[in-house]
């Protein structure tokens, strides 16, 4: 299955959530990509849309191998992979907190002072464009878990069989479109596979919230960095 671009995935992966229109449930989308993804999902559904920001933990020397991920009160490690690669725990630390202090820039510049919405006791549709590792997924699931959410539901166009088969005690169900072998990566099963920007995150937020886009938001609130690949 090749997708056209992120909002046909979204379309078509909103076919197959119809369940949840009109019910007691929320779409949190995983930046940048994703928030694309889970527009269409969230305006199919009748649902609101939140982010939760998950941020993988880069291997000392290789910021692209994941050592984890975090999410907001949330710590994803491999353990196995932390000890072949012998890394020290100050550097854990300083990664950890490195990111977790991204991931509150990030929350402040997309949200623009609206409070996360509250996912207690609801369904927590955790939306991405794909799935590579799987790291920052199981950081958004058990973000959703920890806040309460009544049933965790990972909904993505596309993701690797085993990476899939790593999230399931995370998620109460899935949902995955396609799971293509060889995988390659996410970017290969979409026509269009351009950078979301920090910008358009923002403005489908705000139209979501019913509120004015980015363009006249607060200045002092800072953009995050636009340096973010695939999905992880």
């Amino acid at each position: 299955m090749i997708f056209s671009d992120r909002a046909e995935a979204g379309e078509v992966l909103a076919d197959a959530l119809l369940e949840y229109a009109g019910t007691d449930s929320v779409v949190l989308a995983i930046p940048r990509g994703g928030v694309v993804v889970g527009r269409a999902v969230a305006d199919a559904l009748g649902a609101p849309l939140d982010v939760v920001v998950p941020r993988k933990i880069g291997a000392p020397g290789n910021p692209e191998l994941g050592l984890g991920a975090v999410a907001p009160g949330v710590r994803v490690l491999d353990d196995r992979l932390v000890r072949s690669l012998h890394v020290t725990p100050e550097y854990l630390e300083r990664e950890i907190a490195a990111q977790e202090r991204e991931i509150e820039r990030r929350e402040r510049a997309y949200r623009e002072g609206r409070p996360p919405v509250d996912v207690r006791g609801k369904v927590a549709i955790v939306v991405d464009d794909g799935i590579a590792t799987g790291g920052t997924a199981a950081a958004a699931l058990r973000w959703a878990r920890e806040r309460g959410a009544s049933k965790v539901v990972l909904a993505v166009p596309v993701a690797p069989v085993q990476s899939i088969a790593k999230l399931r005690e995370d998620a109460d169900r899935m949902v995955v479109l396609a799971t293509p072998e060889p995988f390659l990566a996410v970017g290969e099963w979409y026509r269009t596979f351009n950078q979301t920007s920090d910008d358009e995150v923002v403005r489908l937020l705000a139209r979501a919230q019913g509120s004015r886009g980015s363009t006249g938001s607060d200045p002092s609130v800072a953009r995050p960095h636009q340096q973010e690949g695939g999905a992880a």
